[in-house]
């Protein structure tokens, strides 16, 4: 059993790496650093979330699945993929894959070893041969498989990559028991319109008349800093938010910021106030101890530098947390996106508060165009809240395609020998930008 644990370990290779392209499998656009926060503060042609259109570059597009994650289609498509997987098993599972960089034009026995891999699963066809030459169409089969695992598709066969494709065909199975056990628990009636925030895949889908009308890639939380298994209820947006520093940020980044950098409160437009309501100086404050928890901390709205962008989503929930836009938009064209404290930053905020806010007399995307430029606070009361499924959903099948994700959290039971066992702790994104969050203590 420890072989097969250590083999689930694939991030252990790169964790933490951030690969630029476009997640496939939800057609994730990687997001310009530079664009994330304008020095002129411009919500408009700035942020290269807007301006990029990556789905109109052949190369990188992919069909998008319209068929929810939580629904009764992908629950019989999983049990399929279960019947398939058991017979693999059956069989002798598939080949390993040496450890050595694969992409086109390379000539090696290993290339053999690839294709035979990738046909196992159907990546690639059987009529590709067993040439030893990487050849466009082992590219596409590279693609593919890399679009079923959440890595980028680069078609380009790296340690990521390799170590997905070693991965025993007994654990695939076993995620995909699980999780059909998972998905099993939300076939009934969610709503017509709802939304599906799924941990390990780091992605955001929303649903209406069975059919997603929305993908989103989505910053969820770090491995100490665990994003909620829960149920909840969209009730309100608010525009240009003021973000108020939880104790818990308070104590475990804001303070050795402060330390590190006298003038990390200015630069981030954090004022204090003391119990008074009254606004006090942050050099009056001994930083070297914990006296900074006895105040509040207030960050002044702003896309460019609020910590929550120019949007929050209120969730009412026990663990406190929400949804919200940021401005450290690059994480969206990571792989690894296990970056926030616990809320979930969500990319195109503007498209998926304009579906939300659809059946809202008043509120097209006009007004929220409007709302976000007016840099005033403005809130939105939903005419009809939206259910919200946070899940863990680390293995699934719908669309021909039987996706897995690594078991973040370590919950699918392989132990600490798993997949984010090594993992080093990723920091916060967004050049000392702290993450919007409120833990329950």
């Amino acid at each position: 059993m420890n072989t097969l644990k250590s083999s689930v370990s694939r991030r252990a290779f790169a964790q933490g790496l951030t690969i630029a392209g476009l997640t496939a499998a939800f057609g994730f656009g990687r997001v310009g650093e530079a664009a994330a926060a304008p020095a002129d503060g411009g919500l408009f042609g700035q942020q290269a979330e807007w301006v990029q259109k990556y789905d109109s570059d052949s190369r990188l597009s992919v069909t998008r699945t319209t068929t929810p994650v939580l629904s009764p289609q992908t629950v019989t498509t999983t049990e399929q993929a279960i019947a398939k997987y058991q017979d693999l098993a059956s069989r002798g599972g598939w080949n390993t894959v040496p450890n050595q960089t694969l992409k086109l034009g390379a000539k090696s026995n290993a290339v053999v070893a690839l294709r035979k891999r990738l046909m196992t699963t159907g990546d690639l066809d059987t009529d590709a041969g067993t040439s030893p030459v990487f050849d466009s169409y082992v590219e596409a089969g590279v693609r593919r498989f890399q679009t079923r695992h959440g890595i980028s598709p680069t078609g380009v066969v790296a340690q990521q990559t390799i170590a997905a494709l070693n991965v025993p065909v007994q654990v695939r199975l076993r995620q995909l028991e699980i999780n059909l056990v998972r998905l099993r628990a939300f076939s009934g009636n969610l709503g017509n319109r709802y939304v599906t925030m799924n941990i390990p895949a780091a992605a955001v889908e929303t649903v209406e008349n069975g059919q997603v009308a929305t993908h989103h890639a989505a910053g969820v939380g770090k491995i100490d800093r665990q994003s909620p298994v829960m149920q909840a209820r969209v009730v309100e947006i608010n525009f240009n938010p003021f973000w108020t520093v939880p104790a818990s940020i308070i104590r475990k980044d804001l303070i050795p910021k402060m330390q590190a950098d006298p003038k990390y409160l200015s630069d981030n437009k954090i004022r204090v106030y003391n119990s008074g309501g009254a606004e006090v100086a942050p050099e009056s404050i001994n930083w070297n101890s914990m006296e900074a928890t006895k105040y509040m901390f207030r960050q002044d709205p702003g896309g460019d530098v609020n910590s929550l962008g120019f949007v929050r989503i209120n969730i009412p929930n026990p663990h406190g947390v929400y949804m919200h836009d940021t401005p450290a938009k690059g994480i969206f064209g990571d792989d690894f996106r296990f970056v926030s404290s616990g809320c979930v930053r969500v990319q195109n905020v503007r498209d998926y508060v304009a579906w939300l806010l659809k059946d809202t007399n008043g509120w097209d995307r006009n007004r929220i165009d409007e709302s976000i430029r007016s840099g005033q606070r403005i809130d939105a009361r939903l005419s009809s809240p939206v259910p919200v499924y946070w899940v863990y959903i680390t293995a699934w099948a719908n669309d021909g395609l039987i996706q897995f994700r690594d078991d973040i959290y370590q919950r699918d039971g392989f132990g600490a020998s798993g997949a984010v066992a090594s993992a080093p702790i990723q920091s916060t994104q967004g050049g000392g930008i702290l993450e919007p969050m409120s833990l329950t203590e």
